[in-house]
């Protein structure tokens, strides 16, 4: 139950409603112009999205600077124009070796990044590329500082052990204490202002609320423990995006755990899901876009077999899959073969080609996966000229 006392104000979310005499496709195409002309955010209004190559299904948590420095040298070649660091570059007496440690110590670690962040922000940006780097600022493991010098901030019921091991070994910061949203924005505003060039985020919330409890609320009030988070994790992004109006910032929670037009006031683009397999996208793909267009879904060429479902595809059929919608990489030059990294090189190129066309222009449905063994997608400029 949430209590609403005499003479508060309760504003329930936003619903986005519309219909259409051309089916779903027409419904399709008056969402993604709701989006492309009213409330994708100024800065990127005309903006391509980037094409950027991420380490994480390269290293997962195992790199330094060495090989970070090499990848950067990598994408340069390649082609792309920004190279993403992913999870694993924090903490020390903590480190985040793994997924069980260091989540809320957001200090770089010096033994595998000596020379800090801002090193590989330089060598990106002489390699004529851009920087990014991922957080998962609402997050903290058991295994941290943070949880050491305040255990009160965790969103958990007291007298209940800590769920934190069927969770991804972790815990949710409680943004309905503006302790913790002053610390949540923090934690982004230190790591750009630490190290200036940083042009992208990958904001990560891999954790669902379980044993739900505050010990900032009263108690009378943990019911609304639900609504008061994401009315803070708003006020910490109204702060971000204040200070921050030009950072491109990716939204991952999970893959698509936070998939709205509420969160797309914020960021640039989501991570659909963390299943990178290319047959699996199709539909995902097929599914999502009915909302949201292709500028604002991630979609990445992974390793093969892919990590997730084992499943073995060819290097085209990927391309062709992550191209019809914001392309990236995952799997690495130092991985493929002279003959895979030129089709790479040349893919790439062909994209930049049909960008526009494909971020910006309407999307026809050809042939639907779910009543074919294949599946057609058109996308054509709005002024109908490509």
């Amino acid at each position: 139950a949430f209590e609403i006392l005499p003479g508060e104000k309760f504003v329930a979310p936003e619903v986005i409603l519309t219909f259409s005499a051309n089916g779903l496709g027409g419904m399709t195409r008056i969402y993604h112009d709701l989006y492309r002309n009213h409330l994708i955010r100024s800065p990127y209004k005309n903006k391509k999205r980037p094409v950027l190559i991420n380490n994480w299904e390269a290293t997962y948590f195992d790199f330094n600077q060495q090989v970070l420095t090499s990848i950067i040298h990598d994408a340069a070649d390649m082609g792309f124009e920004l190279f993403l660091l992913d999870d694993g570059w924090f903490g020390n007496k903590h480190p985040r070796n793994n997924d069980d440690a260091g989540l809320g110590d957001w200090e770089t670690n010096h033994t595998k990044l000596p020379e800090g962040i801002g090193q590989l922000v330089r060598e990106a940006t002489a390699q004529g590329i851009r920087f990014g780097i991922w957080l998962e600022p609402e997050m903290v493991n058991a295994r941290s500082e943070l949880y050491e010098n305040h255990p009160d901030w965790i969103i958990h019921q007291p007298g209940r052990e800590l769920d934190d091991t069927r969770n991804r070994n972790q815990l949710i910061l409680d943004l309905s204490n503006p302790k913790v949203q002053d610390f949540v924005f923090g934690v982004v505003d230190r790591t750009m202002t630490e190290n200036p060039g940083i042009a992208y985020i990958k904001w990560d919330c891999n954790r669902f609320m379980t044993n739900a409890g505050s010990y900032y609320l009263p108690k009378d009030k943990q019911s609304h423990i639900f609504i008061e988070y994401a009315r803070g994790l708003y006020k910490v992004l109204d702060r971000v995006r204040e200070k921050y109006p030009d950072t491109y910032i990716m939204l991952c929670s999970g893959g698509g755990g936070r998939i709205d037009y509420g969160t797309l006031k914020y960021f640039d683009e989501f991570w659909l899901s963390d299943n990178t397999d290319a047959l699996d996208r199709i539909y995902m793909q097929w599914g999502a876009t009915y909302f949201f267009p292709a500028m604002a879904l991630a979609s990445h060429v992974s390793v093969t077999p892919n990590h997730q479902t084992q499943r073995t595809t060819p290097l085209k059929f990927r391309f062709d899959v992550a191209m019809s919608a914001k392309l990236g990489m995952d799997l690495q030059p130092r991985d493929m073969s002279e003959e895979d990294k030129a089709f790479a090189k040349e893919a790439i190129q062909q994209y930049y080609k049909i960008r526009p066309v494909v971020q910006f222009g309407d999307l026809y449905r050809l042939i639907s996966p779910y009543n074919s063994p294949r599946a057609a997608m058109m996308y054509v400029s709005q002024d109908q000229d490509e």
